[in-house]
């Protein structure tokens, strides 16, 4: 396994991230622990969770199932680099309690006692804000930050699914206030099929020193070979990717974008993740397994060195934005 720094920091990663939203809802307790074993085994050390994660009146279950990994196995909580998110509405029924959601300095006080409890560990590592919150200024935000930091429950803090004025704004702030660090990553939609990122997130993220972290490589199953799958009649495609591919235009990219793998003897969803690691700014890609099978597919893409010509191939496929501001000054 190759490692990286996260941004700006001294901290080293694995080019893969473990993400964790599978466990509890599709994966039951033991085989999510078995994903976690075999991932430390391949070197995986970044560990991705979220405080919502098991949803609905599960909601922290995901968060549980890591810690109870962590009490059968306490050295490994020091090989882990350990992620959780705050934001979301904790409550079973969708309803919040006032101050139970969001990122005011009450909740952010509440909501990483919860989690660390859930986790079972004394601290989390990069503590991540899930969504911006319109209603919270930053420097309340960071003085949050900053106790949490001095009383030693959280090391770094990152942001997800934040625009890029919002990270430059955040990161402004924190170096107006002194002895804040600031955003170190930011987790963002981004993936062969959906590249908006590069408009304005990326280039921010990069200026700012922050490592980029990407979720849903595979657009939700649609890079992932679905239109194989669907002939061979293994897994159909549902949801939003079911829906995607009524579109003609769509169906024909993502056949031509499987037709192009197939002739090169790579597998779509292995080449997709491999394209993120060739992405400027990337730290590298949230990878969510549902079984050991899958984990090692993604292992096997983080040892992939794509050619030029397939790079090239693909860009004609799914093309960027292009840079910023050219791709929307003219």
């Amino acid at each position: 396994m190759k490692y990286t720094q996260l941004g700006r920091t001294g901290l080293k990663v694995s080019r893969l991230v473990l993400g964790t939203m599978n466990f509890g809802p599709q994966t039951d307790e033991a085989d999510s622990h078995a994903i976690m074993d075999a991932a430390l085994d391949a070197g995986i050390n970044f560990f991705d969770t979220a405080n919502v994660y098991g949803w609905g009146e599960n909601k922290g279950r995901t968060e549980e199932i890591i810690g109870t990994w962590f009490a059968k196995n306490p050295t490994h909580r020091d090989k882990v680099v350990l992620a959780t998110k705050v934001y979301g509405n904790m409550g079973a029924d969708g309803e919040a309690w006032p101050n139970h959601d969001k990122l005011s300095a009450v909740n952010i006080r509440r909501a990483v006692d919860a989690s660390l409890k859930r986790l079972q560990t004394d601290h989390i590592d990069v503590y991540q804000f899930h969504h911006i919150d319109r209603a919270t200024p930053f420097e309340e935000i960071w003085q949050a930050i900053d106790v949490l930091v001095q009383q030693g429950k959280i090391l770094y803090a990152g942001s997800s699914n934040f625009p890029g004025y919002k990270i430059a704004q955040a990161n402004e702030i924190a170096a107006r206030r002194g002895g804040t660090i600031g955003l170190v990553s930011e987790q963002c939609l981004y993936n062969l099929f959906e590249r908006r990122a590069e408009m304005e997130v990326i280039p921010a993220a990069q200026e700012y020193g922050l490592g980029v972290i990407p979720w849903s490589p595979l657009h939700g199953g649609m890079l992932g070979g679905v239109i194989k799958k669907e002939v061979e009649g293994g897994r159909r495609a549902s949801g939003r990717t079911a829906e995607a591919l009524t579109d003609p235009a769509v169906r024909a990219k993502i056949q031509s974008y499987e037709d192009l793998l197939d002739k090169h003897g790579l597998e779509p969803g292995e080449a997709a993740l491999a394209w993120l690691l060739t992405r400027p700014g990337v730290t590298g890609p949230i990878v969510g397994p549902r079984t050991a099978e899958q984990l090692e597919s993604a292992i096997r893409a983080s040892e992939l060195d794509l050619s030029e010509e397939l790079l090239t191939d693909l860009d004609e496929i799914f093309p960027g934005p292009g840079p910023s501001p050219e791709a929307f000054a003219w």
